[in-house]
């Protein structure tokens, strides 16, 4: 048990390993909604660098045009959505998928979203909004906790039993709301439900009001590689309406788009 410690240590530099490339990600991850603009001690602090070595990488990304700065406070410029557009680019389904989505809006008149899972996150890669005004403001590149939304439950459900138990034994169970799914089993029971039934609804579990219904995407292998919804506001739109009159037009839209990556007909 001991001898396989190594391997799950943090990696070295090394031929297979950029060391000053990964500080340099991680400077860029230390920009967020709650941080837009930081000093350079305080990204400093949020990656464990030395001020000396936060100070080579800022202006490195200053030069080539990723961070601007005041002299003081450095934030992130628009050209950082490069790097998030070079993988939408390189995924040509969603430029497939949005018509899908956009036919799936004007039916339903709710809003629609894709999503992928990263760890215990989803990342919005397409959003096509309905021209109702909505509290929750989410677009490409936008994350969630997996565990308290419907495409994020959608997606955990394509794990195995035993990596979905070990991804979530030790993640923290947050209440959002007064709805929200705070114990384990019962949130894998929840999880299972939608590997079961082919989709999964999640109503105000992350926000008040605001109520959701998934279907996944799934590839040639049938690997469930993304996930497709359908939300909008418990007070127009009760979990009973949803499952009875926008879930079927969800999975027909899902069902369309799965063909597009390769999914056989059937």
């Amino acid at each position: 048990m001991n001898s396989q410690a190594p391997e799950t240590q943090d990696p070295k530099p090394g031929d297979s390993y950029v060391q000053s490339f990964a500080r340099g990600l991680e400077v860029i991850r230390s920009f967020s909604a709650t941080t837009p603009q930081q000093t350079l001690s305080e990204v400093a602090a949020q990656t464990s660098l030395t001020r000396a070595g936060a100070r080579r990488i800022l202006l490195t990304l200053q030069t080539l045009g990723y961070v601007e700065s005041d002299g003081r406070l450095f934030r992130l410029t628009p050209r950082i959505l490069d790097l998030g557009f070079a993988y939408l680019s390189s995924l040509p389904i969603w430029n497939l998928a949005e018509p899908v989505m956009e036919d799936l809006v004007e039916e339903v008149r709710e809003s629609s979203s894709a999503a992928v899972l990263d760890g215990l996150d989803i990342v919005y890669v397409l959003r096509v909004p309905t021209h109702k005004i909505m509290r929750t403001s989410l677009g490409v590149g936008s994350r969630l906790p997996a565990c308290w939304t419907s495409m994020g439950r959608m997606l955990l459900a394509g794990l195995p039993d035993d990596a979905l138990r070990e991804r979530l034994q030790h993640h923290p169970m947050e209440r959002f709301t007064e709805h929200t799914t705070t114990d384990v089993d019962a949130l894998i029971a929840h999880i299972r439900q939608a590997r079961q039934q082919g989709w999964c609804l999640v109503n105000q579990e992350l926000e008040e009001g605001l109520i959701s219904v998934a279907a996944p995407l799934t590839n040639r292998s049938g690997q469930t590689v993304a996930a497709l919804n359908i939300s909008g506001q418990a007070n127009r739109t009760s979990a009973a309406v949803m499952q009875e009159s926008l879930l079927p037009a969800l999975l027909r839209a899902a069902k369309t788009i799965s063909r597009m990556m390769g999914t056989p007909r059937g």
